[in-house]
C-alpha cells in the first residue's frame, strides 16, 4: 500500500487527473500486491509532499519487530520494509484493497532491532473529516530481492489486521500484536494538518489581512477579527462612533463616508434642496420654510415688516405677502414708504394775500391788514376805508364786511390781481392768443382754424389732383400721388419714364406699368443692362475703353491668317485621301471586269474581245481608266455598249483602251 500522495504521482501514467475531488480515493484502483520498489516511490512521495495539501495526518511509528520464522534466505544484507493500509471500519477486515483513508510505508531498513526501532514514522495524510474509528492493516515484506517485493507473496513476513477508534490528537497511542510466530510493537496518533482545526480536522482557518478578510484564528479553528474589522469574514470594517449606522459607512477602520442626501462628520445631518436660503431638512433635498419666509426656496419674505421696517415717520406697515407690503402715512406724510411729508401750503389755502407757513400735518397763514382768521377770510375793513384797487366798486355786505366788484381784467378779493386770460394758452397749434378784456381771440398759423386754432383745414377739400391722383393731407398743404405717366404737383404734367435714360450700354427702354424696361444688346443684361455677359469657355473682361483701330486691324489680319492656314490643311488632307481611293478604285475595277467577262458565253466573250469585237484589249497599250457618274460614283463612261448591256450585266468599271479602238 502507498500513501496517497506517492499514488498520485504512480497513478498518473495511467489514471487521469480530473480534479481535487478524484485526488482524495485514488486506492481504489490501486493493487496492494503489486507496486514498485520502495526506493522509487520514496522518491516520488518527496516530490509531492510540498506541492499536495492534506486535512490532517495519520502517523504510525514501528518501534519493534520480532519472528520466528526465516526473514531472508540469506542472514547477511536481510532487509524488510513496512506497509499500511488505511480503510473504513469493517467486521471482518480484508487485506484486499482498497485503502480507502490512504496507505503508506518505510523506507527499506535492515532487518535488525536498531535499524527497525530508528526508521522514520509512516505518515498517511488524508482529506476528509476523520472519522474516529477506522481498520488498520500492518504488513512487513521482504526486500531481499531487489526487483520483486509484492509481486511474490513469498516476500509477505507477516501481515495485522485490526480495528480502533482514535480522536484527534498530538498524544501517541502505544500498542503491541502477537501473531503465531511473530511480535510487533508500535505507536500511532492522528493530527490536523496546517489551518485545520475541529474534532474531524473539518474547519478550515487560515490567517489572512487582505481584501477577502482580516482576522487569524484560534486553537479551535474560530476565526478571530484583526482590530477595527468585523463579519463571519471579518471583511466588514467598523466605522468611527459618532458615524450614524443608517445614513454613513466605511471602506477603512474608523472612517465615515456619507450616503447621498446626508452629510457632517457623522452623516446625521440631511442635504437641503438647492437653492434653499431659509429653510430646513428632515429628509434629504427637502426645504422647510422657517417662519416668515415662503416660496419654492424659501426666499420670499412673508414678514416683511418686521424683518425689514420699511415704513417711516411713524407709519403702519401691513405684510401682503409674497415679500409685498403697505404702509399707512400719518397725516401729513405721502409716498412709497411715507418718506415724503406733505406741504399743506400747495393748495394755496391763505386768501386775501396771506402768506402760508407749511407745520407738520398743519399750516398758517399770516393775514395783510384788515384780515384775520384761519385762512385770512374775514375782512376787518368797511368800504368807508376803500379797499378795493383798480377801479373796483365796494360793496358792504349783511355781516359787516364788504366785498370788491372787479372789473373784467382784474380779480381778488380787492381787485388787486391783474386777470391774464392768454396765460393758460387756449390757442392751440402755435396760434397767437390777444386779451380783449371780456374775451380772447387766437389768430391761427396758416392751414388751422377755429375758436382755439383747433382744426386743420383739408388742403384736399378741392380735389386739386388730376389725371386720377390720390391726395393726401398735410399742414397747409398736400401731397398728390400721381398714377403711371403723369408727374407734377397737382399731377398735371404728362412724363415719359425713359425720359431719364435708364438703360445702359446702348439697351433700349419701353414703358410699361410698373416703370421702365430695358431690352439690352447682345452681350449684355440686368435691369439696366449695367452687368457684361460672361461665355462660360473664357472669361468676359468689362468693357472699360474703345479699342484703337491700330488694334482692330490686327486682330483682322490675324484671323484671316489662322482661316488660311487652316483652309490649306483641310484641302491637302482631302485630295491625298481622293488620291489613295482611285488608286485602290483602279484595282478592284480590274478585278471586276475580268470577272464580268470571264463569266459571259463564248458568243459574248468574242464579241467582245474577238478580232472583230467591239473593244480589243492590246497588252502593250492597254491601261485602267476610270471614270466618274453624273452623281459622283465610280462608273462607265458614256459608250453604246453600256447600253446594249442588260441591268444585271452592268459593272461599276469598264475597260478602256485609251491607244484607240481597233
Amino acid at each position: 500500500m502507498f500513501p496517497l500522495r506517492i499514488v498520485l504521482v504512480y497513478l498518473q501514467r495511467s489514471v487521469p487527473f480530473r480534479g481535487p475531488l478524484q485526488a482524495r480515493a485514488p486506492f481504489s484502483h490501486f493493487n496492494i500486491n503489486r507496486h514498485p520498489p520502495p526506493g522509487q516511490l520514496l522518491s516520488q512521495h518527496t516530490y509531492t509532499s510540498s506541492h499536495v495539501l492534506s486535512s490532517g495526518v495519520f502517523e504510525l511509528k514501528i518501534h519493534s519487530f520480532h519472528t520466528a520464522q526465516r526473514i531472508c534466505r540469506r542472514h547477511r544484507d536481510c532487509h524488510i520494509f513496512f506497509r499500511i493500509c488505511l480503510k473504513h471500519p469493517e467486521d471482518v477486515i480484508s487485506a484486499e484493497p482498497p485503502c480507502t483513508f490512504g496507505t503508506g510505508h518505510t523506507n527499506v531498513i535492515r532487518a535488525d532491532h536498531t535499524s527497525i526501532s530508528s526508521s522514520a514514522p509512516i505518515r498517511v495524510p488524508f482529506h476528509f473529516k476523520w472519522p474516529g474509528t477506522f481498520s488498520l492493516i500492518i504488513e512487513a515484506w521482504n526486500a531481499e530481492s531487489p526487483t520483486e517485493y509484492t509481486d511474490n507473496q513469498n516476500n509477505l513476513v507477516s501481515r495485522l489486521a485490526t480495528r480502533r477508534r482514535l480522536a484527534i490528537g498530538e498524544d501517541w497511542s502505544q500498542d503491541v500484536h502477537f501473531g503465531e510466530q511473530s511480535e510487533l510493537r508500535y505507536s500511532y496518533h492522528v493530527f490536523c494538518d496546517e489551518y485545520y482545526f475541529g474534532d474531524g480536522c473539518a474547519d478550515y482557518c487560515r490567517p489572512r489581512d487582505d481584501t477577502l478578510g482580516h482576522y487569524t484564528c484560534d486553537e479551535e479553528g474560530n476565526r478571530i477579527c484583526l482590530e477595527g474589522w468585523k463579519g463571519n469574514y471579518c471583511s466588514e470594517p467598523i466605522c468611527s462612533a459618532e458615524c450614524s449606522e443608517r445614513h454613513g459607512y466605511c471602506e477603512a477602520p474608523g472612517g465615515c463616508t456619507c450616503r447621498m442626501g446626508w452629510q457632517g462628520p457623522s452623516c446625521n445631518e440631511c442635504v437641503r434642496y438647492p437653492g434653499c436660503l431659509h429653510g430646513t431638512c428632515s429628509q434629504p433635498w427637502q426645504c422647510n420654510c422657517q417662519e416668515g419666509w415662503g416660496g419654492l426656496f424659501c426666499d420670499q419674505d412673508l414678514n416683511y415688516c418686521t424683518n425689514h421696517k420699511p415704513c417711516a415717520n411713524g407709519a403702519t406697515c401691513t405684510n401682503t405677502g409674497q415679500g409685498s407690503y403697505t404702509c399707512n402715512c400719518r397725516p401729513g406724510f405721502g409716498g412709497t414708504n411715507c418718506e415724503l411729508e406733505t406741504n399743506e401750503c400747495d393748495s394755496n389755502p391763505c386768501k386775501n394775500g396771506g402768506s402760508c407757513n407749511d407745520l407738520e400735518n398743519d399750516y398758517s397763514c399770516t393775514c395783510p391788514q384788515g384780515f384775520y382768521g384761519k385762512n385770512c377770510e374775514i375782512i376787518a375793513m368797511t368800504c368807508a376805508d376803500g379797499p378795493c384797487f383798480n377801479g373796483g366798486t365796494c360793496v358792504e355786505t349783511v355781516t359787516g364786511g364788504y366785498t370788491c366788484r372787479c372789473p373784467p381784467s382784474y380779480t381778488g378779493s380787492n381787485c388787486e390781481k391783474k386777470l391774464d386770460r392768454c396765460s393758460n394758452r387756449p390757442c392751440l397749434n402755435g396760434g397767437e392768443c390777444l386779451d380783449l378784456g371780456q374775451s380772447i381771440l387766437c389768430r391761427c398759423q396758416a392751414g388751422f382754424t377755429g375758436a382755439n386754432c383747433q382744426v386743420n383745414i383739408d388742403d384736399c377739400a378741392s380735389s386739386p389732383c388730376q389725371n386720377a391722383g390720390t391726395c393726401q393731407d398735410g399742414v397747409n398743404d398736400y401731397t398728390c400721388s400721381c398714377t403711371l405717366g403723369y408727374t407734377g404737383k397737382n399731377c398735371s404734367v404728362r412724363s415719359d419714364a425713359c425720359g431719364a435714360h435708364p438703360c445702359q450700354n446702348g439697351g433700349t427702354c419701353f414703358t410699361h406699368f410698373t416703370g421702365p424696361v430695358c431690352q439690352c444688346p447682345m452681350g449684355f443684361m440686368g435691369p439696366s443692362c449695367e452687368f457684361t455677359l460672361q461665355p462660360s469657355f473664357k472669361p468676359a473682361l468689362r468693357q472699360t475703353s474703345q479699342p484703337s483701330s491700330t488694334t482692330l486691324t490686327l486682330s483682322c489680319a490675324l484671323a484671316i491668317l489662322v482661316l488660311v492656314l487652316v483652309a490649306g490643311i483641310l484641302f491637302l488632307r482631302r485630295r491625298r485621301r481622293r488620291m489613295q481611293g482611285r488608286k485602290q478604285l483602279r484595282d478592284t475595277a480590274v478585278y471586276n471586269d475580268l470577272e464580268t467577262v470571264n463569266n459571259l458565253g463564248g458568243s459574248e466573250r468574242d464579241a467582245f474581245l474577238g478580232p472583230n469585237g467591239l473593244f480589243k484589249i492590246s497588252n502593250s497599250t492597254a491601261r485602267l481608266s476610270l471614270s466618274l457618274c453624273p452623281d459622283g460614283r465610280p462608273g462607265y463612261r458614256h459608250n453604246p455598249v453600256e447600253n446594249s448591256l442588260s441591268r444585271g450585266e452592268r459593272q461599276d468599271f469598264m475597260w478602256r483602251d485609251e491607244a484607240g479602238l481597233r
